[in-house]
């Protein structure tokens, strides 16, 4: 197996991860003036659409020709650590300000962030160390990646308005 196997999986997933950010930025913006008087919402949606820019921008990297595994493992980490550290940061924040009646609730919302980014890291340390079979790990953080997304976009395009 080579990289290039790969390309469809990252062609089709950069064009979903485009299309999503483009859906959750369509829900903010028809639901701003709401969005804004729900305190972490805005957060929320900031969340979602780092984890789908990640699934993008790691597809598109993965799509430039001729890069060594060495390359796309370093990538991956990179990614990775910008990633968790920004919504640690943000899901820590919103976690401290929640009164205690909504914490359990939002603790399970960040767990799930959390194991929505986990793959990228192993995937990352097996590409870099092992071999190209560490791409698996990326199909489970992508697919978390969706299912958080599309459960943030059903919030901020429907639940807000109930």
């Amino acid at each position: 197996m080579n990289i290039n196997d790969w390309n469809n999986f990252f062609i089709a997933n950069a064009g979903a991860s485009a299309a999503l950010t483009g859906l959750i930025f369509v829900g903010v913006s028809i639901n701003l003036t709401k969005i804004l008087s729900v305190k972490a919402l805005p957060e929320r949606a900031l969340i979602s659409l780092c984890l789908l820019l990640t699934i993008l921008i790691l597809s598109i990297l993965f799509l430039v020709p001729l890069q060594s595994l060495r390359a796309l493992g370093i990538e991956v980490l990179i990614i990775f650590f910008l990633v968790w550290l920004l919504v640690l940061k943000i899901d820590t924040d919103i976690i401290r300000a929640k009164e205690k009646k909504y914490k359990r609730h939002y603790a399970m919302n960040m767990l799930f962030n959390q194991v929505a980014l986990l793959p990228y890291l192993i995937s990352g340390i097996y590409i870099l160390n092992i071999d190209i079979n560490g791409l698996y790990w990326l199909v489970a953080s992508f697919i978390f990646s969706f299912i958080k997304a599309v459960l943030d976009a059903w919030v901020l395009l429907v639940e807000i308005n109930r």
